[in-house]
């Protein structure tokens, strides 16, 4: 069976790392690997769209990224339970005419047994930004440990 540690019951550590585990995964922007974080029948709400299974998640994300390009990535921990964790993001990317954007949201998780994630409830809203106002920005594909985290940038 296949399982993504850490695994429900979460503590405050646990949670912390799933939440790092995704980001990491997200900023690599690798459709296929990031979907198999995801039960295969998982459920997801994302902005207006309703995805189901990891066929629909994979896709999903390849359009993503090819449509939101230079897309950085970053996570908080917001709160977690036994097997829920609630996360606050910023990311910012840029469209094909070179507006810049940061995208502010909040996610809802649920997991199962297998640490995969079975329920994704997100809400996100863009804001229009100038090149020169980005703040997430680093050269490798995720964020160093000793970056910035969103409380410590204002975000």
């Amino acid at each position: 069976m296949e399982s993504r540690p850490p695994f429900p019951p979460f503590d405050v550590d646990s949670a912390a790392i799933k939440v790092r585990k995704a980001e990491d995964a997200w900023n690599r922007k690798t459709p296929s690997a990031v979907a198999l974080a995801y039960s295969p029948e998982s459920q997801w709400r994302n902005r207006s769209a309703f995805i189901q299974g990891r066929a629909e998640i994979e896709a999903f994300l390849a359009n993503k990224w090819a449509t939101e390009l230079e897309y950085r990535l970053c996570k908080e921990l917001w709160a977690y339970t036994d097997n829920r964790i609630a996360v606050r993001f910023a990311y910012e990317w840029h469209d094909t005419n070179g507006q810049w954007y940061r995208s502010y949201g909040n996610e809802n998780w649920q997991f199962n047994q297998q640490g995969l994630m079975e329920l994704r409830i997100a809400s996100i809203n863009d804001v229009a930004i100038d090149k020169s106002d980005r703040t997430l920005i680093w050269t490798d594909d995720v964020r160093p440990e000793d970056y910035p985290s969103l409380s410590e940038l204002g975000l």
